[in-house]
């Protein structure tokens, strides 16, 4: 019994010394991705693309949204002088207004979300790109990203993995 076990300590030493040796000469990196998302120049590319596809749909909604006020006030306003018939038709036209601005609103939101899902996947591609371009060129063993708790700065590479970003975009 001693022997297997002194066997087994053995066997255990030489392994753990194994993996030290390998340790030693594995070559680690750190990514912090969601600050290369934020610094991206194809983030801001991105941001700008939205911003000119969506700025006509979000116009006229401000402007639905503004005839819907206006004619509340002319009710508010107005109502005491007007006939019943008159009153309860323009109700009925602010209600349907809302009713449709607030349909033309969540088409709009959900437009907006599936758009800036597509830019940010393609955006985590080119990411990926970059930072698997960026392991081989400079012969990492392994590339960490999400879910590390510390990383010291000597193996954090998101700056080389930005700058391969902006290469990657011209």
């Amino acid at each position: 019994m001693k022997k297997k076990t002194s066997l087994l300590l053995m066997a255990a030493s030489v392994l753990l010394m194994a993996a030290g040796v390998a340790q030693a000469e594995l070559k680690i990196g750190f990514v912090n991705v969601g600050k290369v998302l934020e610094k991206a120049p194809q983030a801001q590319k991105a941001k700008t693309r939205l911003e000119t596809e969506f700025s006509p749909r979000d116009k006229a909604l401000m402007s639905q949204q503004k005839e819907i006020k206006n004619l509340e006030d002319k009710l508010t306003r107005d109502s005491a002088v007007m006939g019943d018939e008159e009153r309860r038709k323009l109700e009925k036209d602010i209600v349907d207004k809302k009713r449709d601005a607030a349909r033309a609103q969540q088409e709009f939101s959900e437009d907006l979300n599936m758009r800036r899902n597509e830019e940010l996947g393609n955006l985590q591609k080119r990411i990926v790109e970059a930072v698997r371009a960026l392991a081989k060129e400079e012969s990492y063993d392994l590339l960490l990203t999400d879910g590390v708790i510390y990383a010291n700065d000597q193996i954090d590479v998101t700056a080389r993995v930005q700058q391969k970003l902006e290469t990657l975009s011209q």
